[in-house]
């Protein structure tokens, strides 16, 4: 389209506006921020990226480090209840051992102590282990005194103690005391005789009747 000026005036020019230099300098400051933040956050987030990328393999070799220390964990425990089944079949083996050594020097001794004890005799005697149960008869108390003194002095016998005694009341004919006592048995530290023992097991003269008594073995 064809525009005709009539007034003859001549059209005035658009006048453009112009921007401060300080503004001008305040926006370019901004954008030079901007990108230093941008950039700024891009190396952190590089950092913090390489940071969990670590974390992530050291997680992953705990894991396995984990995985091999349960399966040495679940070893040590079998190795565990092995040795704890071959300490209890090693405890049985010294058990049987231990009930077996010393079963003639036992016999031997308690023999001897009681041919040189006068009116006693035994009804039983029980072993578990090292300790003993003695169970008798006596026609005295001294009797028994006299016993407990025989056995600590053999050297085989320790830790001697009465558990009781008392007088037989069925047997009112005759004046007889049971007794019951316990001591700890073991061979003595020296290779030779026993303290207080005579070397022979040959009975006294007042063995006999003892032994006639029935009663326990």
């Amino acid at each position: 389209m064809i525009r005709i000026n009539l007034l003859g005036r001549a059209r005035p020019k658009a006048q453009r506006t112009t921007v401060p230099l300080e503004a001008t300098l305040q926006y370019v400051l901004l954008a030079i921020a901007l990108v230093v933040s941008l950039g700024a956050l891009y190396g952190h987030y590089l950092l913090l990226d390489r940071e969990n990328t670590k974390i992530a393999a050291h997680i992953q070799k705990q894991t396995g480090e984990k995985a091999r220390l349960e399966q040495l964990k679940q070893q040590v425990d079998n190795f565990e209840k092995q040795k704890a089944i071959l300490q209890q079949r090693i405890g049985v083996i010294e058990g049987l051992q231990r009930n077996r050594t010393g079963g003639q020097e036992l016999l031997e001794a308690i023999a001897n102590t009681v041919s040189r004890t006068d009116t006693l005799w035994l009804t039983s005697v029980d072993r578990k282990g090292d300790a003993l149960t003695i169970n008798g008869s006596a026609g005295s108390l001294n009797a028994v005194a006299n016993y407990i003194t025989q056995l600590k002095r053999s050297g085989y016998f320790q830790t001697v103690e009465i558990k009781e005694s008392h007088q037989d009341a069925a047997n009112k004919a005759v004046q007889i005391f049971n007794f019951s006592l316990t001591a700890q048995f073991g061979l003595p530290q020296s290779a030779g005789a026993a303290p207080g023992s005579t070397g022979t097991a040959a009975p006294a003269a007042n063995t006999p009747p003892a032994a006639s008594k029935p009663g326990k073995t």
